[in-house]
């Protein structure tokens, strides 16, 4: 960064200081500890018994240094290659009507406020509200470190059970919604595509109900002929932004399925493995007859569950990073 022609290329430095960032958020923790840890061995042997104000200064700074030591040890979980990387989320409500498309919109509200509670910026690129209520499906870029390492947990179908706000006979229903993440992958993957093998439509945004929320057909959806696998954006203010959202999207998602290939060639699936698919959900909402969100994978459950769909999925995400630690062929 010192280099006289440094900041002559405006995408380098960018790279370079963002590289910087992450570097400091592993490096910085390290030192802080260590120097904690210095500080610690030197004060013990001034320590006498009947110094009860040292002695809770020694108890103060070292439950200081074991919390900095949790944290640590948790970041060591989020050693893979993308992990760093910003994340691409998007929720898909299931069968059911305005039911599930309320349950997507919770979801949605849910991961926007763990994003801000770390800090993160959360940006629509592409949402198709419900008829009556709620989200149909909506695309999200969740952008700050490690999210995708922390949000790769969350991936699968998530389950609610509850009494319906739209049922007069206040009966209890079940909802399905799925989620699903995959890194923002950065330009330096150099993923290669040819036009050939791209279909771009382009069409009005729609709004609540299908009415169109602009009069010039600036949505774009680009759908990669060899595998079917589609990408749209309908959020930027132009086409040309969209169709660069889009294509943005659209290589991080073939990046995805590519490393997922790789990775069934290599090994076989593990039988416990949870598909995303209706019926197999990862995780389990309960608001009725009482409360509980329990995750199927790890077992870990917590009856806070106001607490969880404001947000509080620490717990949940550090359960499923511990477990994937442990067994390589665990999903995640």
């Amino acid at each position: 960064m010192s280099a006289a022609d440094f900041w002559d290329n405006t995408d380098r430095p960018r790279k370079i200081v963002k590289e910087l960032k992450t570097l400091k958020t592993i490096v910085e923790p390290w030192d802080l500890a260590y120097k904690k840890y210095q500080e610690l061995r030197e004060l013990i042997p001034l320590v006498k018994e009947d110094d009860h104000d040292l002695l809770l200064d020694l108890e103060r700074n070292t439950n200081s240094l074991l919390s900095v030591i949790d944290k640590l040890e948790f970041q060591v979980l989020l050693g893979a290659p993308l992990d760093k990387n910003s994340a691409i989320l998007s929720i898909n409500s299931g069968a059911g009507g305005t039911e599930s498309c309320d349950w997507a919109g919770m979801l949605f509200r849910m991961y926007s406020r763990f994003a801000e509670s770390h800090g993160y910026s959360v940006k629509i690129i592409d949402v198709l509200d419900g008829e009556e209520a709620g989200i149909k499906n909506i695309t999200v870029l969740i952008e700050g470190d490690y999210v995708y390492g922390y949000l790769k947990a969350e991936r699968g179908v998530h389950r609610l059970v509850r009494i319906s706000p739209f049922d007069a006979n206040k009966r209890r229903h079940t909802s399905f919604a799925s989620v699903d993440v995959i890194p923002e992958i950065e330009e330096e993957l150099d993923i290669k595509l040819e036009d050939k093998d791209l279909r771009i439509d382009v069409y009005r945004a729609k709004g609540a109900g299908g009415q169109s929320v602009n009069t010039t057909d600036s949505a774009v959806r680009i759908t990669h002929l060899p595998t079917g696998i589609v990408a749209q954006c309908q959020n930027e203010r132009s086409q040309h932004q969209n169709k660069q959202t889009a294509l943005k999207i659209l290589k991080a998602r073939i990046y995805e399925a590519e490393q997922e290939k790789k990775e069934t060639e290599l090994k076989q699936q593990d039988s416990d493995k949870k598909k995303i698919e209706w019926g197999s959900q990862i995780r389990s909402y309960v608001l009725h007859p009482y409360n509980l969100v329990k995750d199927h994978r790890t077992d870990f459950e917590t009856g806070d569950s106001g607490k969880v769909l404001d947000g509080g999925l620490d717990e949940f995400i550090e359960a499923f990073l511990k477990l994937s630690a442990n067994n390589k062929d665990f999903a995640g």
